[in-house]
């Protein structure tokens, strides 16, 4: 890593947009699981015990199986829309079509 000169400085902005880039997402995958257990712990939980019967196992895996499913399916949906609206244009600059879409 070098800090020396402007190309020092962007090595540095880089490696860490990289890295904040990488806590956003550990953030939000965290931020998910804690989501799907609540919702899933409180459809499927009715009295919380020792050890969960096979009804409330069952029922904690189809709710985060759905839940992911769905989480997936949304994903796609947006990554397709997305990627449609930008190559159907007529070809543009990228910078063009961001402040067009804005």
């Amino acid at each position: 890593m070098s800090f020396g000169g402007a190309s020092g400085n962007v090595q540095v902005d880089k490696q860490l947009q990289e890295e904040l880039l990488a806590e956003d997402q550990k953030y939000k995958f965290q931020h998910q699981i804690h989501e799907f257990t609540d919702m899933c712990w409180e459809k499927c939980v009715e009295k919380p015990g020792n050890k969960l019967d096979g009804k409330t196992e069952t029922c904690i895996e189809n709710c985060v199986e759905r839940f992911l499913d769905t989480t997936k399916f949304i994903a796609n949906r947006f990554s397709e829309r997305f990627k449609k609206n930008f190559s159907t244009e007529e070809e543009e600059p990228f910078d063009k079509k961001l402040r067009l879409k804005m």
